[in-house]
């Protein structure tokens, strides 16, 4: 069972890729799309497994259930002590991810059957999408450091070619490279951070690291001139990688710009796979993780600023993706906060109900950009509700989610209140400067994610239409036909009046989905809240073998004040209200706020000019320096100096002494008597010498 979740979608992709052509783009959806809902059925099963077992344990008194299953596929490296098989390994966590991972992305496939009809590159589209879901997977199974290392950038690779799919389009080549090279600084970080471990650990398998981490837990190292904990510099190194993959502070500009990529390719980056990448490694290191605090607190102080900074610039975006894309990078500061305070279940539980209705509101945003023939700037959108009710009513529950709706102390509320509230009470419960720097920053956060969420709802669903001219592809052209429209795909009604009045539902192919994500955004929370940050004992239970589980930790939460509880829920009707009453009460309002603070506002609306700030500090000088060895090393010293100039040398000198060969015999003879003249004087004048 195990083997066919993880290889399923990699057969997928080859008969897609390699054969795409001869059985057609239609077959081609039908077999990747019919392996990955059959890998999602197999990996619920699994997770059944680990779901009902902690009720078998309590009636075993406590025995312990959540038993590693390990299953080797195949021998990989044995050279002198290092011995790694290529096992797939499942546990609480693993099951965990297979669920998220194999759901999100066979509802993705589903939904890119309808969003790419009209693409002719379509087979090598799900190819790749079967690509990434298999790398994620292998990620997510993995036993040892190097083998989750190979899933770790196939996660990468297959993102590049997917964000970069529609190649022909300049600004997509670009953000698939940007993408791929932010990402290797973070990968550069995470395979140092092996290197260190197998010198400090002395194992790459992950139960052989783990248990060595208790003798090795004082360690130090010698860094520059430096002692350093030795632990620490392992931990940190590797969190460099999550950082990347995650899209934290720093490392978070490869992102947004992912946007560049079909919808679907967005959902499934952003929901269920790539992203969540870091989460998932820094919980899966936990027993590594626990001994450095210094390490620890780094994580919880980078995740907090992330989810503050991102929320920030969301609150300014118009392209409606982009808005989204900013919320997952806020919401994935969240779940650092978690792990950095040593409560990896909650964490990992955001992780959980974020896909649901982040997948949903990405692929709800596709619905919208669907039915506005390519328009993406809300700013040309309002109204919509009425023309696309059931995209909007999906919108809205995705909305709800993501903002936390529900009622403290009691079991009502959406997934997103049950699991990012939970954080915020975690925050507060570390304690110290850390942990109240992290619980405020949540708490602003969490009201900047309500406001921006209900601006985009009323920006696109409420209101007057703005008279939305349509756009020709290579305006907004976040739609299959972008890159190919000139030579591959009809108009489809532009210049047929407005892209309102031609606004349209989406066809049930695409909707499906959104049902299943809109029922996983309302109960996830709810259903599984228990498991993942209920009672300590079942917690541990659920988890046993798995992560780490600190019943201490978990009982600071939860005995927290109950103003702290409320915390997040004030926050997010207040901002509420705010985007009610700047969008819909008073729809001037934001503008006067735009020019009587345009410093602020163009701040935010520039990214806190991070992008602007790494091109002076390093694309700039990569390029000064790229020139100059180009222009004074390689065309100046090495073609011109040395190639040139000597070859002219030696050309001249040749060229004389090659006039020496005249072809003559008699040239040839006089040149003979003269040597043999010259040799018979030096003789007589040296023997003459010697006399």
């Amino acid at each position: 069972m195990i083997q066919a979740i993880v290889f399923f979608p990699l057969i997928g992709a080859l008969i897609a890729g390699l054969l795409g052509r001869l059985i057609g783009h239609r077959t081609s959806e039908y077999i990747t799309t019919g392996l990955l809902i059959a890998a999602a059925v197999l990996s619920w099963i699994v997770f059944a497994g680990f779901w009902f077992a902690p009720e078998a344990a309590e009636g075993a008194h406590g025995a312990e259930h959540a038993e590693i299953l390990k299953v080797n596929v195949l021998e990989w490296i044995h050279s002198g002590g290092l011995e790694l098989d290529w096992i797939l390994r499942v546990d609480t966590l693993t099951a965990i991810m297979l669920v998220v991972v194999t759901t999100v992305s066979s509802l993705v496939h589903v939904y890119s059957i309808g969003y790419m009809a009209e693409d002719p590159h379509r087979s090598r589209f799900f190819a790749y999408l079967s690509l990434f879901t298999f790398a994620m997977l292998m990620l997510v199974t993995a036993d040892n450091f190097l083998q989750m290392f190979f899933g770790w950038e196939g996660v990468g690779l297959a993102s590049y070619l997917l964000i970069g799919f529609w190649y022909k389009k300049p600004s997509a080549n670009a953000a698939a490279m940007k993408a791929f090279v932010v990402n290797r600084v973070g990968d550069f970080g995470f395979a140092l951070g092996i290197f260190a471990a197998w010198v400090v650990l002395g194992h790459l398998d992950f139960d052989g690291a783990f248990h060595a981490v208790p003798e090795h837990a004082e360690e130090t190292m010698r860094f520059l001139s430096w002692d350093v904990h030795a632990m620490t510099v392992v931990c940190l190194l590797l969190f460099m990688g999550a950082m990347g993959k995650s899209a934290q502070f720093l490392l978070h500009t490869w992102l947004p710009d992912a946007m560049e990529g079909p919808t679907p390719v967005s959902a499934l980056i952003h929901a269920a796979t790539m992203v969540t990448a870091g989460v998932f490694m820094v919980a899966r290191l936990s027993p590594m993780f626990e001994v450095s605090p210094f390490a620890m607190t780094t994580v919880l102080i980078i995740g907090a600023i992330t989810a503050f900074f991102a929320a920030t610039v969301g609150l300014v975006q118009n392209d409606i993706k982009r808005v989204i894309a900013y919320s997952t990078c806020s919401q994935l500061g969240y779940m650092f906060v978690a792990l950095g305070a040593g409560v990896y279940s909650a964490g990992v539980f955001h992780l959980f109900t974020h896909a649901f209705f982040k997948a949903l509101l990405f692929l709800g945003a596709g619905s919208v950009i669907h039915a506005m023939h390519h328009e993406q700037d809300m700013r040309n959108m309002g109204g919509l509700a009425k023309k696309i009710p059931i995209t909007y009513w999906m919108m809205i529950i995705g909305t709800l989610a993501l903002t936390g709706v529900g009622i403290p102390g009691t079991s009502l509320g959406f997934a997103g209140f049950f699991s990012k509230d939970a954080i915020i009470e975690v925050a507060y419960s570390v304690g110290g400067s850390a942990g109240q720097f992290a619980f405020w920053l949540l708490v602003i956060a969490a009201l900047f994610t309500s406001f921006y969420s209900w601006r985009l709802i009323h920006l696109t669903f409420h209101g007057k239409p703005r008279n939305a001219a349509s756009h020709d592809a290579h305006g907004h052209d976040d739609h299959a036909h972008a890159a190919h429209a000139a030579d591959d795909h009809a108009d489809h009604g532009h210049g047929h009046g407005s892209a309102y009045d031609n606004a349209h539902e989406s066809p049930r192919v695409m909707l499906v989905p959104l049902y299943i994500l809109a029922a996983g955004a309302v109960l996830a929370g709810v259903v599984f809240h228990e498991l993942f940050f209920g009672h300590a004992e079942h917690i541990i239970h659920f988890f046993q073998g798995s992560v780490v589980v600190t019943e201490a930790a978990i009982d600071a939460a939860h005995d927290v004040p109950t103003w702290v509880k409320w915390s997040a829920t004030v926050a997010m009707v207040l901002g509420f209200v705010a985007a009610w009453y700047m969008y819909i009460r008073d729809p001037a309002m934001p503008k006067r706020v735009a020019e009587t603070n345009p410093g602020l506002y163009k701040f935010l609306l520039n990214k806190w000019y991070f992008d602007e700030l790494y091109d002076r500090i390093f694309v700039r000088p990569a390029l000064y320096i790229g020139r100059a060895l180009w222009k004074g090393f390689d065309d100046w010293l090495v073609d011109q100096t040395i190639v040139e100039g000597l070859g002219h040398r030696v050309k001249d000198v040749t060229a004389r002494v090659v006039k020496l060969q005249s072809g003559y015999l008699y040239h040839y003879a006089f040149a003979m008597l003269i040597g043999i003249a010259a040799l018979l004087t030096w003789a007589i004048a040296a023997g003459g010498l010697m006399g």
